[in-house]
């Protein structure tokens, strides 16, 4: 994610977390904590997730192994693909020539997403502005 905050262990340090696609079809795996968590507001992630505002975990791509399905793909601009359930939709990930070495994955795709929690905001200049993230309206 651009501007993609920097926090080093962010999440819990369990060795292994799982998750996938709403009809179960793609199940991927991480090892380790997630590099950094952040929630994205650009309308790139907003059109492809149909929500006001994206959660990911940021982890280096070696450390993530699908274990069933095949993630399927969309090339949403240059250098820029967006994986994806290819049965059922669900949104799953993000790739990107500007961090080569890393996958983005969306936090509601875990099975534990709690573990998650963003720890900071990427495009936050194109947040929608009705939408207060940690108000207590």
């Amino acid at each position: 994610m651009a501007n993609a905050p920097t926090t080093p262990d962010a999440g819990p340090t369990a060795a292994r977390h799982e998750g996938g696609c709403l009809c179960g079809a793609v199940r991927f795996a991480v090892s380790g904590p997630a590099k950094w968590t952040a929630y994205c507001h650009c309308r790139s992630c907003r059109k492809h997730t149909g929500a006001p505002v994206s959660a990911y975990a940021g982890f280096d791509r070696d450390r993530v192994t699908f274990t069933s399905g095949a993630l399927a793909t969309y090339a949403s601009s240059t250098g820029v693909r967006r994986g994806f359930c290819g049965t059922c939709g669900s949104t799953l990930t993000y790739e990107g020539d500007r961090w080569p070495t890393e996958m983005h994955i969306h936090v509601g795709a875990f099975d534990n997403p709690e573990a998650f929690a963003p720890q900071g905001q990427a495009f936050a200049g194109e947040r929608l502005p009705w939408l207060h993230i940690g108000d207590e309206r």
